[in-house]
């Protein structure tokens, strides 16, 4: 089936999208270890991304449309059950766990995901979507090193909020492919992040204050924003509802040699022989889901 260059343009916007989380976590544990608390990073960082969201608003005329209309219940569930969970979930692994270990608990969402979607549409995933799913996650495994026993030294806690982090996230990409809203993308993510905020202040805002650090934390929570938030869920947004959730979720793959990469560059990790290997499988692994198109996800956009 020829593909459309609307449909290439949204698998070049979910892999941006997925990249950009990569990145997030070994710039979450600089922050760590700077002394501010799990608290303050997350309160701050689904802030930033609420507000960095409404100034896109502003700033184009034509996505200003009434967010009471349509769907913006379904769409602030999506931001707290999918965004903002995630985020808590994620940002408290990372607070318990190294950034490449929480990195591959979260990449869990691959599987979870594509049987939630199977579930909801009642189709068993083709079986060249299986072995793609098989080929990431033994990548995975090599990737982050679990075959050296990293999983006996760590914080059992911290491995189940990753894991719990995964659960979420799945849930925003099933729900961002198929709530149907007229609002626009940046509407879209705006009141998302808006549902997330209330959220989360509800939970943690009390505890959130930085005293007089709170400038420096605001720097570092626009860039959280940024690379956890803001530019997943423009771009999720904008992709996920014309290639459909699963391969989606096999897109997203992606975001785990980024935060290898990141991990690398930010923290000085090293990578070992079999790491890398881990990688490349990875990849193949999205190559495989790609080339098998969306056997099982149709969206109305897919020929657009």
């Amino acid at each position: 089936m020829k593909r459309s260059s609307s449909y290439w343009l949204s698998v070049v916007l979910v892999l941006i999208g997925a990249s950009s989380f990569g990145v997030m976590s070994p710039v979450i544990k600089q922050v760590y270890d700077r002394g501010f608390s799990f608290e303050q990073v997350t309160v701050h960082q689904v802030g930033a991304a609420m507000v960095l969201l409404w100034l896109l608003v502003l700033c184009f005329p034509k996505q200003r449309r009434n967010p009471l209309r349509g769907s913006w219940l379904m769409l602030a569930l999506t931001g707290i059950a999918g965004l903002a969970l995630s985020t808590i979930l994620f940002n408290k692994a990372l607070q318990k766990l190294d950034a490449s270990l929480a990195t591959v608990l979260l990449f869990q969402f691959t599987w979870i995901t594509i049987l939630l979607d199977s579930l909801r549409n009642r189709k068993v995933p083709a079986r060249n979507r299986l072995l793609a799913v098989v080929i990431v996650l033994i990548g995975t495994v090599l990737a982050v090193g679990l075959l050296e026993g990293r999983l006996e030294h760590n914080d059992p806690a911290g491995i189940g909020y990753g894991l719990a982090a995964a659960v979420t996230y799945s849930l925003f990409l099933s729900l961002t492919g198929s709530v149907k809203s007229s609002l626009g993308v940046l509407m879209d993510s705006a009141v998302m992040l808006t549902g997330g905020f209330v959220f989360v202040m509800l939970l943690m805002g009390s505890e959130a204050w930085a005293g007089e650090r709170e400038p420096s934390l605001l720097l570092w929570a626009l860039l959280l924003a940024l690379l956890g938030q803001v530019a997943p869920a423009v771009l999720f947004n904008a992709g996920i509802p014309r290639i459909g959730s699963s391969l989606a979720a096999l897109l997203g793959s992606v975001e785990l040699p980024v935060a290898s990469a990141a991990a690398w560059l930010i923290g000085g990790e090293t990578s070992s022989i079999v790491q890398i290997a881990g990688v490349i499988l990875i990849l193949a692994g999205i190559v495989l889901a790609q080339r098998t198109g969306n056997t099982n996800d149709k969206p109305a956009s897919l020929e657009e």
